[in-house]
């Protein structure tokens, strides 16, 4: 039975690092996912097969789990709408988190009720109680943190009928508080290495992930969101590997470190495409937090017929989408758009993606394939920049930090950062409601360049209108 399980958990591990492997690009993206859940299915049978359960009512209660379990995740996943997929996300980054941490739990209670007479200072406690005080720390705090993160991607909560807007805050002192509760979870630790079956420190540490979880992410703003995101993510998997540490499960430990590892790279990569550290994303303030810049000038805005009119004629035109676009759901109408001016007039059509447009890594790539625009369309930044001084018109559909010339200045919330090329475009149309600044505060000088269009209004009424004025012409 020993030799079944090894194998099952091998197939399962084989699985999710080929599914991992073919989410590197988007057109095997929708197969490695199925990868990796054929695995998990796999991790599961093997586990339940292992249990050696006898009684029906043991089957019975496995079953039921599995099945209602299942049909959340099904009726969620088909719910959900693109726009979403950020909360989506957030969320089963802290059901993850908070199910290993409640596995482990589980373990090390019972291991407290067997292990009385086992005398203080033996290696074996001191390996469970570390892991198990870092699995509560990392599992629990992953919870709150990724359910704030949720209600703020989603702007808010809605109690007894009145929206109430998720809190920005981050006055000086709480920095010091972070600090001053990691100290006390690691001191709590060493305490319940000397005294395992104490349940008062597991249940201190347990308190204490949950209020660090909370004050870590609450003073972290919008433009931040992705980074956020991906190191849940990390967080959730490294909780996993701590809980198989416990349970002495090679899957969990496996699976853990791989999704651990593979957020801590994204993680990595989102912060050098906002030229921040990770420090800087937990510590310092940023995106919404700080002063926002006034506005003292002014643009006269275009309309649709002025804009198809440049439009007409142009050999290359580069759409620049960012998060306004998501939420006017416009992904349809700017594929529509794409397919006119390709055809009307034998225009090159390209998207400049940067890597943290929209509210988590990705989001773009999966609204645009949402409504079937070719992978080979989809550019990244760094390798699509070098085009712009080719391009007679980039389209900037609701993206505002990403395209703010402010970060060549090497001043500011958005120095260094790297930033779609846009104004090395011959013209720029910019959709957009008004000229309010970005998450990061500062006011966007593209805005006002004499080569730059504005439409002013909701990016899909604005390409609707855009997309009849060019049928029209």
């Amino acid at each position: 039975m020993e030799d079944w399980v090894s194998l099952g958990y091998l197939l399962s591990a084989a699985l999710f690092i080929f599914g991992l492997k073919k989410l590197g690009h988007p057109r095997t993206a929708p197969f490695g996912n199925q990868l990796g859940a054929l695995g998990m299915l796999v991790a599961v049978l093997t586990t339940i097969l292992s249990m050696e359960l006898a009684g029906d009512a043991e089957w019975v209660l496995i079953g039921v789990g599995v099945a209602l379990g299942s049909l959340i995740g099904y009726i969620m996943a088909v719910r959900v709408q693109m726009t979403g997929m950020p909360e989506l996300v957030a969320l089963f980054n802290g059901f993850g988190g908070a199910a290993s941490a409640l596995v482990a739990l589980s373990e090390v209670w019972r291991y407290m009720e067997d292990s009385s007479n086992i005398p203080t200072g033996n290696l074996e406690i001191t390996v469970i109680m570390v892991a198990a005080g870092l699995s509560a720390l990392v599992g629990w705090m992953t919870l709150t943190g990724s359910l704030l993160a949720m209600y703020k991607l989603k702007g808010g909560v809605s109690v007894f009928g009145k929206w109430i807007k998720t809190p920005t805050w981050g006055p000086p002192w709480l920095n010091p508080v972070k600090v001053l509760l990691v100290i006390a979870v690691a001191v709590l630790i060493y305490l319940s290495i000397d005294e395992p079956t104490n349940t008062t420190y597991l249940w201190s540490i347990i308190g204490i992930s949950c209020l660090l979880g909370l004050v870590l992410v609450l003073p972290i703003g919008g433009a931040d969101m992705p980074v956020v995101v991906s190191l849940l993510n990390s967080l959730s998997g490294i909780a996993a590997a701590f809980t198989g540490f416990i349970i002495g499960n090679s899957a969990l430990i496996i699976a853990g470190s791989l999704v651990g590892a593979s957020g801590l790279i994204l993680t990595f990569i989102m912060c050098k495409a906002m030229n921040r550290t990770l420090a800087d994303v937990l510590f310092k303030s940023f995106g919404g937090t700080g002063e926002k810049e006034s506005l003292t000038r002014t643009k006269v805005g275009s309309d649709p017929d002025e804009v198809a009119m440049m439009i007409d004629g142009a050999q290359k035109v580069i759409i620049v989408p960012g998060y306004g676009m998501a939420v006017s759901q416009c992904q349809h109408q700017v594929k529509e758009f794409a397919d006119l001016i390709s055809e009307k007039f034998d225009t090159e059509v390209k998207y400049a993606i940067h890597p943290v447009a929209g509210r988590m890594p990705g989001h773009m790539n999966v609204l645009l394939a949402e409504a079937n625009v070719p992978y080979e369309q989809l550019i990244e930044m760094d390798e699509i920049n070098s085009e712009f001084p080719e391009c007679d018109v980039a389209i900037v559909i609701g993206a505002n930090d990403t395209t703010n010339p402010a970060a060549r200045s090497g001043e500011g919330p958005l120095a260094g950062m790297p930033i779609i090329d846009a104004d090395a475009a011959r013209t720029v149309v910019i959709i957009k409601r008004s000229l309010s600044v970005g998450y990061a505060g500062v006011d966007n000088d593209l805005f006002y360049m004499d080569k730059t269009m504005m439409l002013f209004g909701d990016g899909k009424a604005m390409m609707t209108g855009l997309n009849n004025a060019i049928k029209e012409i």
